[in-house]
């Protein structure tokens, strides 16, 4: 129909989208694909100049045949509706890639299902699987109430297999039921309007617009993600003055985001929001300073850049301070200050920061010993997704400390490190495949883990890889290979690297 049918293209408006947004038979174009969605829920107010000449009432598909031409223009609609709404929105409601669960949910109907769905998302049931189960339970009954969020929700899990088994023929069908398909018609609209009429202000050189302007081509939001865009706008708010361009700007800078890597560009850009305010920008400035990046190497600037970034309220801020305070960068040693400014940056939500208090309370640094509660606060760093809480939590359950031992939890946690890369966890999964704790035992699973962790740089790791290959578990017998990681184990300062070293030259294995 489409090639026979020259203004049949108003009739494929939903298709032509998707044909852009995937790159079918064209180049892929997101914001042709933007355009045609928003064109196909929009048909009563479509200002393309394409369209404005077509005569409706002389297009051939249509001619003596009005129920056809009706079916056909609501599927094209329901379907614009759909592809939009998942252009929008799937990749913002559930990530499980990363097994983390995030909801835009807004369960004001039925308080008592709104705390059983907040108790398992907050992690007091850390069984995920289980979770997930509860949680589609809760979306189902929610549904059934009249909940549009919940339906939504609904959805997407059937669509990923979150809970229940994949079955896409019933996401559809809840995608499709008209109220669902109206909520997101509305949804996608406001987000939309909202980029339009801060663009608008933008325009009119409004340098806080502009910046917001920046961070919704940088995400997405009501626009197609255009990342060079977002520095255009980034940069035009921070000429003008304003920090949180100037901030944004000196992070795009950092990460290349809309442009190339450029430290110290990255470096000037925070100091001038830094100069002008911004708690953000001076917790980086007092990095850059730490570390040397894009500028020479200051401690006691950094200490005193974070110090102002910390007073302001600044999390990450409080947490770096207490950082210099505990191993005396830019300072003295002051171990309780230490520990109070970690516990400031704990109690505002910094996931790091609730591990370092952790770590204080284990090991008694600036406060008591207390195991009981540095397992409450590395559980609080592991669930809001910290590799380093993730790797304590796990060690708290295998050696029983502030909590009873288990093996089985024990390696789950050090899973959720591990595949969040932390090389020490990733060791540990290892270890754990390879005898058999909390989990079966696997050689070749253990040999996996142990050489990303060796990839990754960790010393023990590279030791373990080594064994791996001399003893020919999980893996074929390679003498050479082993020698290779006894080596690196051995560089990086490991004294079980350094004894297998000595103990193939001792016994003149042949590392050839």
């Amino acid at each position: 129909m489409m090639e026979n049918h020259k203004e049949s293209k108003i009739w494929f408006t939903s298709l032509i989208g998707f044909f852009y947004q995937i790159g079918i038979g064209c180049n892929l174009n997101k914001e042709m694909a933007l355009d045609f969605y928003l064109i196909t829920i929009n048909n009563n107010k479509i200002e393309n100049d394409y369209f404005l000449n077509v005569n409706f009432n002389q297009l051939h598909l249509i001619e003596n045949n009005d129920d056809s031409f009706n079916l056909l223009r609501n599927y094209n609609i329901i379907i614009g509706k759909y592809l939009l709404s998942l252009f929008y929105y799937k990749d913002n409601i559930l990530d499980v890639k990363e097994n983390k669960l995030t909801t835009l949910l807004k369960l004001t109907e039925n308080s008592n299902l709104e705390k059983q769905y907040n108790s398992i998302i907050c992690g007091q049931n850390r069984n995920m699987k289980a979770n997930y189960r509860k949680i589609f339970q809760l979306l189902l009954r929610l549904t059934e109430k009249g909940n549009l969020d919940a339906q939504y929700n609904l959805a997407i899990c059937y669509m990923d297999g979150i809970g229940i088994q994949e079955d896409e023929t019933k996401a559809l069908e809840l995608f499709l039921k008209s109220d669902l398909i109206d909520y997101l018609d509305v949804q996608s609209k406001n987000k939309r309007n909202e980029f339009e009429t801060i663009l608008k202000s933008a325009t009119l050189n409004n340098s806080i617009a502009q910046t917001y302007v920046g961070y919704f081509y940088q995400h997405g939001e009501g626009v197609c993600k255009n990342e060079i865009k977002a520095f255009k706008w980034y940069t035009k708010s921070a000429m003008a003055g304003c920090a949180y361009g100037q901030y944004n700007l000196g992070y795009c800078y950092k990460d290349g985001i809309g442009t190339d890597k450029n430290e110290i560009k990255a470096f000037e850009w925070y100091l001038k929001s830094a100069e002008n305010g911004h708690p953000m920008g001076q917790n980086n400035v007092g990095n850059c300073y730490q570390y040397g990046n894009g500028t020479i190497k200051d401690e006691t600037k950094a200490f005193e850049w974070y110090t102002k970034s910390a007073i302001a309220g600044c999390a990450n801020g409080q947490c770096n301070l207490g950082y210099c305070y505990e191993n005396g960068i830019g300072t003295n040693k002051n171990k309780i200050k230490a520990f109070e400014w970690y516990l400031k940056s704990a109690e505002n939500e910094q996931q790091v920061g609730q591990n370092n208090v952790g770590y204080c309370y284990e090991y008694g640094i600036g406060t008591n010993r207390d195991k009981t509660k540095a397992f409450e606060w590395y559980m609080k760093s592991a669930i809001a997704g910290c590799v380093y809480g993730q790797y304590n939590i796990g060690y708290c359950y295998a050696k029983g400390k502030g909590t009873k031992k288990n093996k089985k939890k024990a390696f789950e946690w050090y899973l959720k490190s591990a595949e969040n890369g932390n090389a020490e966890s990733q060791n540990r999964v290892g270890n754990c495949y390879l005898n058999g704790k909390g989990t079966d035992k696997n050689k070749t699973k253990a040999f996996e883990w142990y050489l990303k962790s060796a990839e990754n740089g960790y010393a023990i790791g590279q030791n373990n890889v080594g064994n791996c290959y001399l003893n020919g578990k999980g893996t074929n017998k390679d003498n050479k290979k082993a020698f290779e990681w006894y080596t690196k184990s051995a560089s990086a300062g490991c004294v079980s690297g350094q004894r297998n070293l000595k103990y193939y030259f001792k016994n003149g294995i042949e590392a050839e």
